[in-house]
C-alpha cells in the first residue's frame, strides 16, 4: 500500500515517537510509506535525525504549524491536498489535532479512499477554556466525517470521544502506542551509574518524572506535594527529566520552599539514553493534567519501576491501584504525597507493583505489535472501501 502520515511537528513526544515506529515498521513490511511533518522543534528536542533514517520518505511542510495561523493553516490544506494529489496514497493516517484536522480535510479532498485519525490525547481538554473547548470539539465532529476509522492509545479516548458526539463508538479502536521495549528492560549497571551520576547514596529514594517543564504536566501539584512528602520522609530524591518554558520558574518555587537541593534537573535527554536514566528511578511519579496514556508511566513500568499517577485520562489502564502503582484521585495533593510516601517506605511493595507492571506491558506495548494491528486496520478499511 501507499501510506502517508502526518504529524505537526517531530518534536521528541509520545505521539512523535509512536509515528515514526509506525513509518518504520511499515516500511520494513514493504509499504510505500512518507512521513510528511511540519518543520518546528521546541525545548523537548527533535527527532527530525531519526525520522531521516526510518525507511521511507520524509516531507518537511514549511506551512504546517502548531498554533493557530489562518493563513499558514490554510496555506498547509492546499499543500497537503496537491501532495495527496501527486501521491495518489491508499491511506492517510493523521495524527495530532492540528494535523489531525487539516490533514483529514486535505486527504478527503483529493479523494483518498482510506483516512484514519489516531486520536494521542483529547484536542480539547481541562486545561483549555470553554471557548476553545467548543471550538475544537466542532472541528473535530466535522473532520469524523471524512474519517474512515479512529486509533486511540487508551479506552478513555473512546469513552471521551463518544460522549462528545465525535463519533459512534463502533468506528474506534484501542491500539496502543508501541514501544522498543527491549530498551526499557530493568537494568542494574544502569541503576548504578544513573545513581551515582546523580550523587545518589544507598538508602535515598528516587522519585522521577518524567515529563515537559510546563504548567499542564503537574509540575505545580508536585511542588505542592513535595513538602509533605519531605517531612515525614527524609530519604526522597526527585529526578526530573526534561525542559520547558517553566525551568526557571520551579527553580525559583523550589528555592522559596527550601528544596531546591532535592531536586535534580537532567534537561533534555536523548532518546536512547532515556532507558538509563528510568532505570535509576524507584518510582515514576505522574501529576499531569492532561494525557492521552502516560508513555513514561509504561517506560517505567519495562523497567520493573512502579508508579504513582492522578487518575486522570487513560493513566488507570496502565496504573492500577496496588497491582501496578498508586492511582490518586485527580487533584488530590495529599493523596498524591500519601501514595509517594507509602511506597517509598516498603521496597517489597515497589518490587512487587514494579515487577507486575513489567509483565503487563512487554506484551501490550511492543511496537511490533502495534504495526501487526495497524497493518490489518489499514488492509480491513481498504478492502472495504474497495467494495463500496
Amino acid at each position: 500500500m501507499k501510506i502517508c502520515h502526518v504529524i505537526t511537528r517531530l518534536i521528541v513526544g509520545g505521539a512523535q515517537e509512536n509515528t515514526l515506529l509506525t513509518c518504520r515498521g511499515l516500511a520494513e513490511r514493504g509499504h510505500d510509506v512518507t512521513l510528511i511533518a511540519g518543520p518546528e522543534t521546541g525545548p523537548e528536542g527533535s527527532l527530525w535525525e531519526q525520522a531521516e533514517r526510518f525507511g521511507g520518505k520524509l516531507l518537511r511542510l514549511a506551512s504546517l504549524r502548531r498554533a493557530v495561523h489562518p493563513v499558514l493553516d490554510v496555506r498547509a490544506r492546499v499543500e497537503l491536498t496537491r501532495i495527496f494529489d501527486r501521491l495518489g496514497p491508499d491511506v492517510v493516517h493523521t495524527h495530532s489535532s492540528k494535523a489531525g484536522i487539516l490533514g483529514r480535510f486535505a486527504a478527503a479532498r483529493a479523494g483518498v479512499p482510506t483516512i484514519v485519525h489516531t486520536i494521542h490525547g483529547m484536542s480539547f481538554n481541562r486545561t483549555q477554556g470553554a471557548l476553545t473547548r467548543m471550538a475544537y470539539r466542532a472541528l473535530e465532529r466535522r473532520a469524523a466525517r471524512y474519517t474512515s476509522h479512529f486509533v486511540t492509545v487508551a479506552d478513555a479516548m473512546i469513552d471521551q470521544s463518544v460522549a462528545a458526539g465525535i463519533a459512534p463508538r463502533e468506528r474506534f479502536v484501542v491500539i496502543r502506542s508501541g514501544l522498543e521495549v527491549e530498551r526499557f528492560a530493568p537494568d542494574a549497571r544502569s541503576r548504578e551509574s544513573s545513581r551515582k551520576r546523580w550523587g545518589v547514596s544507598g538508602d535515598e529514594i528516587v522519585v522521577g518524572t518524567v515529563a515537559r517543564l510546563f504548567q499542564h504536566k503537574g509540575y505545580e501539584s508536585i511542588l505542592k506535594a513535595m513538602p509533605r512528602m519531605v517531612a515525614r520522609e527524609p530519604r526522597l530524591r526527585f529526578v526530573w527529566m526534561g525542559d520547558g518554558p517553566h525551568r526557571k520558574r520551579y527553580e525559583r518555587l523550589l528555592e522559596r520552599i527550601g528544596l531546591f537541593d532535592r531536586v535534580t534537573f537532567l534537561g533534555l535527554v536523548a532518546p536512547e539514553a532515556v532507558a538509563e536514566a528510568i532505570n535509576g528511578f524507584d518510582m515514576v511519579l505522574h501529576a499531569s493534567r492532561w494525557e492521552g496514556l502516560p508513555r513514561a508511566v509504561v517506560q517505567g513500568l519495562l523497567a520493573a519501576v512502579p508508579a504513582v499517577s492522578f487518575d486522570i485520562d487513560g493513566a488507570g489502564e496502565v496504573v492500577v491501584d496496588n497491582e501496578t502503582g498508586r492511582l490518586v484521585r485527580y487533584g488530590d495533593v495529599d493523596g498524591l504525597a500519601d501514595a509517594v510516601v507509602a511506597l517509598a517506605g516498603d521496597s517489597q511493595q515497589r518490587r512487587k507493583l514494579g515487577l507486575e507492571g513489567r509483565a503487563r506491558c512487554v506484551a501490550a506495548f511492543d511496537w511490533r505489535k502495534m504495526v501487526n494491528e495497524l497493518d490489518a486496520l489499514y488492509a480491513r478499511l481498504r478492502t472495504c472501501a474497495t467494495v463500496r
